[in-house]
């Protein structure tokens, strides 16, 4: 179940950037644009905390329990 909820936290980063661009090129609102990036920023770190191993090897995914 968790790697199902991580894959779809990529697949959402991946979503806002492409958004953000294409809302960009579209002549939206700056503001929305620099949210959604950020936002997809977020996403991001926080897979990455999930998923990258600490000081003694394992990943904080790997401790939860199935």
């Amino acid at each position: 179940m968790t790697n199902a909820a991580l894959s779809l936290m990529v697949l959402t980063a991946i979503a806002l950037v492409a958004g953000a661009f294409w809302l960009r090129r579209r002549g939206g609102s700056r503001r929305q644009v620099v949210l959604m990036l950020v936002l997809a920023a977020v996403v991001a770190v926080n897979v990455a905390i999930w998923t990258l191993p600490d000081s003694s090897g394992e990943a904080p995914v790997d401790r939860l329990p199935e």
